[in-house]
């Protein structure tokens, strides 16, 4: 199973991209901006898009990714997401105002793109991969990702959240973990800022983590662009038993 970090950044600025997942060729975690650097081979690969929650640094991109295979595949996309998440698209994206609705493109019998609603901790098999929708704790409601191959390896992205109990509880089902991508868009000294608009900070993330049985890789995702030397620098104090990567968009794994 093949990680590509095609976005990450928990904003925008030289080099930097928003969170865009790729698994293997075909599966899509959210579509930031990171979409953008595909090249259209790639796009016409994907088939399923599991989208995070409704914020537009994880969504910005799936309205052009739609539009420029509009006319290359013959078999729509399929998009997952809670029932919330797939109301916002439609209301404020896909609604003829902003965007055109490939919902009913090029007719609603045979759309290009096809929404659907999925539940938490819901299952959903794709080829020979199954991804889990895991309930965490953002502004708006959220689900991470667990994403299992037919050898048991497991890839966890946590999506945005603050601190929550269900994303540990899912985890902790598992027989394994090998690499969770979790956020800690703020440094320490932000802590009322990161509780608000709740995100992670290495602090809190540290204290979050000890809910873990396993001691998986973790992939940090979403610092915030002029902040990442001093957020890297403590996440590496505060989580000293961890293997930490602060990722940036071109990285990759392979599990």
């Amino acid at each position: 199973m093949w990680i590509s970090i095609l976005g990450c950044s928990g904003g925008i600025g030289p080099g930097n991209r928003t969170t865009s997942i790729l698994v293997d060729n075909d599966i899509l975690l959210d579509a930031g901006s990171g979409v953008g650097d595909l090249q259209m081979q790639q796009m016409i690969q994907i088939k399923h898009i599991f989208i995070s929650h409704s914020h537009l640094d994880h969504i910005a991109f799936l309205p052009f990714l739609v539009d420029s295979i509009f006319s290359q595949i013959e078999e729509p996309i399929q998009v997952y997401a809670l029932p919330e998440t797939i109301k916002a698209l439609k209301a404020h994206i896909f609604n003829w105002v902003v965007w055109p609705d490939f919902s009913e493109l090029p007719n609603k019998e045979k759309p290009v793109l096809v929404f659907n609603e999925i539940a938490p901790y819901q299952d959903i098999q794709v080829g020979e991969r199954n991804i889990t929708a895991v309930p965490v704790e953002h502004v708006v409601p959220g689900v991470g990702y667990v994403v299992t191959n037919q050898q048991g390896k497991t890839f966890a992205f946590s999506g945005d959240t603050a601190t929550n109990d269900t994303l540990w509880e899912e985890l902790n089902k598992r027989p394994r973990v090998d690499t969770l991508m979790i956020e800690a868009g703020y440094p320490n000294s932000m802590e009322s800022l990161s509780k608000l608009a709740k995100h992670y900070t290495p602090q809190i993330l540290a204290q979050d983590i000890k809910k873990l049985k396993h001691r998986p890789h973790l992939m940090i995702s979403h610092l915030k662009p002029g902040l990442e030397v001093q957020i890297s620098e403590e996440l590496h104090e505060e989580l000293k038993d961890y293997k930490i990567t602060c990722i940036k968009s071109g990285d990759s794994i392979q599990l």
